[in-house]
């Protein structure tokens, strides 16, 4: 069995007013993330993350936000079309392991929820989906609640 890893990060800057979309989850919050398409942080890390793995670029490349077609645009759609990409090259996802960096709202009471919708998206089981959500400890700007990052890390099998 031949497999691959792929590395996906993102940061969106938080801005007030809700709701925050995550993960392809609307969540009651004070801020949103602020971006050229929806801004949703973990389905960007995510896509990224299967193109790296697929070799087939990045989301800039795919979606560049110089084009006004990507301005507010689905992430989930985007995954999506990503993931036709990766699959059409002959791979399919093992796993997912998904790390959220932000000061708040607290992930745990949304993480099933959000691992079901990223199963959904891709065609895979929930059991697939790793989901951590990591605080900044107060410091720098995930602990002053300015930013929120993801990183996430998938295996590909053929």
């Amino acid at each position: 069995m031949v497999m691959r890893i792929g590395l996906g990060h993102d940061t969106h800057r938080l801005t007030a007013g809700g709701p925050l979309l995550l993960g392809g989850v609307k969540i009651e919050f004070d801020f949103h993330l602020d971006g050229h398409s929806d801004a949703d942080v973990l389905l960007h890390a995510i896509t990224d993350s299967l193109l790296g793995a697929a070799n087939l670029g990045d989301i800039g490349q795919l979606f560049p936000d110089t084009a006004e077609e990507n301005k507010g645009r689905d992430s989930a759609e985007m995954l999506s079309l990503a993931f036709e990409k990766v699959k059409q090259a002959g791979w399919s996802v093992a796993n997912l392991d998904c790390v959220v960096l932000a000061e708040r709202p607290k992930l745990s009471p949304h993480r099933e929820v959000i691992c079901a919708r990223i199963a959904e998206i891709l065609g895979i089981a929930s059991e697939q989906v790793g989901l951590k959500g990591k605080t900044g400890e107060k410091s720098g700007e995930i602990g002053q609640g300015k930013i929120m990052q993801a990183m996430v890390v998938c295996l590909l099998e053929r």
